[in-house]
């Protein structure tokens, strides 16, 4: 019985160092990467009351790694996002609109676009790679005179240390927008 008992123990050990030698951490540039993982829409039926007309809600989902690990603002301090961004045309996550006009993608401008934040990623202090996925939901709603147009995004995020990553570009899709 005791010796069973030695032997499930040693084993036990021995699976435990295992398993705690094979992981090691990655080694992601201090530059955050991103790439396009999916987009997905969703009709939300319309409902009572102003501004409950039926919709469209977009989510873009991209992964990020960055060996830094420090994405994300503390939307909270206010203090820092006026100071490090007043200048800025963009926050920490830009995404631009892009609509298909005669065969052609042109800017979208948006004004719920701009100066976009997400929030941190990691607690304060806390160094070292992360790796993940960002969703951004955006609404289109269905207007009296819409017309569905085909649209793309395309994505691009900063860290703390304000370096800026690369460009991601998600797929098209139909989304409503106004016949003006």
């Amino acid at each position: 019985m005791q010796r069973q008992v030695i032997q499930h123990s040693v084993f036990l050990l021995g699976l435990a160092l295992l398993v705690s030698a094979c992981f090691n951490e990655p080694n992601y540039s201090d530059t955050p990467e991103i790439s396009f993982k999916q987009v997905s829409k969703f009709t939300l039926a319309a409902g009572g009351g102003v501004g409950q007309a039926r919709r469209d809600s977009v989510i873009v989902t991209i992964g990020f790694q960055d060996g830094a690990g420090d994405l994300g603002e503390d939307v909270r301090d206010t203090a820092r996002i006026n100071r490090t961004f007043r200048n800025e045309t963009w926050g920490n996550y830009e995404i631009t609109t892009f609509q298909l006009v005669n065969g052609r993608y042109e800017v979208l401008p948006l004004a719920v676009n701009n100066k976009l934040f997400f929030p941190r990623l990691t607690r304060e202090g806390q160094r070292g790679a992360i790796e993940g996925t960002l969703d951004f939901s955006q609404i289109f709603a269905y207007q009296r005179d819409f017309r569905m147009v085909p649209v793309k995004f395309r994505i691009r995020i900063r860290d703390r240390g304000m370096r800026v990553s690369n460009y991601a570009e998600t797929d098209t899709i139909q989304v409503p927008l106004s016949g003006r």
